[in-house]
């Protein structure tokens, strides 16, 4: 019996009373639920399928006693009430398309007391919801389990694959594919073979060039389920002034993860991520950005508000589905940004505190125990609102903390700005004097600068820039270390505490 099959009849045997099934493949649950029960020729199976018609799913033909009792169109209410309050031993119930219908109270209540019958001992039987949408009313939370249809392993992929390309006469090396294989991980059965007939479709052979067809599904995909967010790819590490600890820390990963097979099986551990944390505007977001173009894969952004939702549990089935996604994307840079603000409020007693506690304890149990090769980037400003479990080893590879840049960082991020907008001017700016006017200034406030003093002498009707005009833009400008002195003294001093790594290299002030 297959995993699917065997957790089913599990759950069936310790008298589960509802288990929900969450899936956009109906049919492989439907399936997978005969299979858990065509041993026992005893069991009936009874499905619902949201149009008011009751049949028997081994069998193929319309439940007679039902018809006999209810009629031809039974609604959902008189089913249940039928099979409440006359013979519902050893049958499995399955209801389809019910998410328009749970949240009704009639619908809810009879579903409650057939559960409790059920728990009790009065009625033997088992309730399936088969559904795409996880919609859990508070007064059957404690009556329901959640099962989640596996992907399908690498060994079924590849049969699925291989099937779909002998329909269609085409030829395809072991070494292509096994990267379809590859890129083809996460996805269900369904786009599986979605995708490879589109493929199949555009060309008479199939080569490299295909997979990125793969991934061009998989964004929409995402783009769909609106959780995630495909953030383009623009900057590199070259676009980044210093932080040259954590740029070397990067290009190691990327060194394991371009090689990962091998890496595997030289006992090297499949990376987890990162956490950048620090100054704002000093660079950790655009270390996210760069991180994914160095590893050449997509870049996600996690947004937890999005995640938040009004029902009971759709805040942790969107967490789920956004871990899911990503998974199904790999490899992947997934980033999560302003970290602290996820989580805030896990140490309350209110009911925002709760959900956050329980995305909270989600994504640690994800991050501690996850084997794909989905990259966290997670990045936080304010060290001291993250819960102390996320600083605890194991949950990254690595935590760096990110401060205000020294001189040659300066120089280097002026020199990168002002290259960016005008080149040629470069040569003739005075870097070194900039330099020491613009001490406790974050990366973020030297690109204002440059940003401001292209545009003035744009407006002014000037040819080239000159550090004159950088001056006279950097008198008017108040640094961040100006505006948020102690707070930036209070996240240096906490990070210290932490001994966390330093994200760049020892240098003047």
């Amino acid at each position: 019996m297959a995993g699917a099959e065997k957790k089913i009849r599990n759950y069936m045997d310790a008298v589960f009373p509802i288990l929900y099934i969450h899936t956009s493949e109906v049919e492989k649950a439907k399936q997978a639920v005969r299979r858990a029960i065509e041993d026992d020729k005893r069991i009936e199976c009874l499905v619902w399928d949201g149009t008011d018609r009751v049949c028997d799913l081994r069998f193929g033909i319309i439940d007679a006693y039902s018809k006999e009792m209810l009629g031809d169109n039974p609604s959902l209410e008189d089913i249940l009430d039928e099979r409440i309050y006359y013979d519902a031993n050893r049958h499995v119930f399955i209801l389809e398309n019910i998410d328009t219908f749970i949240r009704e109270p009639e619908i809810t209540a009879r579903l409650k007391k057939f559960a409790e019958q059920i728990r009790v001992g009065n009625i033997e039987a088992t309730i399936f919801i088969i559904s795409p949408v996880l919609q859990i009313v508070p007064e059957l939370e404690k009556y329901i389990t959640v099962m989640e249809l596996d992907y399908p392993d690498d060994a079924k992929i590849r049969s699925i694959v291989q099937e779909l390309c002998k329909e269609q006469q085409i030829s395809m090396s072991e070494e292509l594919l096994s990267d379809f294989v590859y890129a083809l991980r996460g996805l269900s059965e369904f786009e599986i073979e979605q995708i490879v007939q589109l493929a199949c479709s555009q060309a008479e052979g199939l080569d490299k060039s295909h997979i990125s067809l793969i991934f061009e599904q998989k964004r929409q995909i995402i783009q769909k389920a609106g959780i995630l967010e495909m953030v383009p790819l623009k900057e590199s590490l070259e676009d980044i002034g210093g932080l040259e600890n954590l740029k070397d820390w990067l290009r190691r990963k990327e060194k394991v993860l371009s090689r990962m097979d091998e890496a595997i099986e030289f006992g090297v551990d499949m990376p987890k991520g990162i956490l950048i944390v620090g100054v704002p505007g000093c660079g950790k977001s655009l270390s996210a950005k760069a991180a994914a173009r160095l590893f050449n894969v997509p870049l996600l952004r996690l947004d937890m508000g999005r995640l938040l939702g009004k029902y009971l549990g759709e805040s942790e089935e969107n967490m789920r589905k956004a871990i899911r996604l990503a998974e199904a994307l790999a490899p992947c840079v997934l980033w999560i940004d302003e970290l602290e603000k996820a989580f805030a409020g896990i140490e309350g007693g209110s009911s925002g505190g709760e959900v956050a506690t329980r995305l909270f304890g989600s994504f640690l149990t994800w991050t501690q125990e996850k084997e794909s090769a989905a990259f966290v980037v997670a990045t936080a400003n304010d060290i001291t609102m993250l819960p102390p479990e996320m600083m605890r080893k194991g949950r990254f590879d690595e935590i760096f903390y990110v401060g205000l840049p020294n001189e040659e960082e300066r120089s280097k991020i002026f020199e990168i700005h002002i290259k960016k907008r005008r080149k040629k001017d470069l040569p003739n700016i005075r870097l070194e004097e900039l330099v020491k006017e613009t001490k406790g200034y974050s990366g973020a406030d030297i690109e204002g600068v440059v940003r401001e003093s292209v545009e003035k002498i744009f407006v002014e009707g000037k040819d080239k820039l000159e550090t004159e005009d950088i001056h006279n833009v950097i008198k008017d400008t108040h640094s961040l270390n100006e505006i948020m002195h102690r707070k930036i003294d209070n996240i240096k001093k906490k990070c210290e505490e932490h001994k966390l790594k330093k994200a760049t290299k020892e240098g003047k002030d």
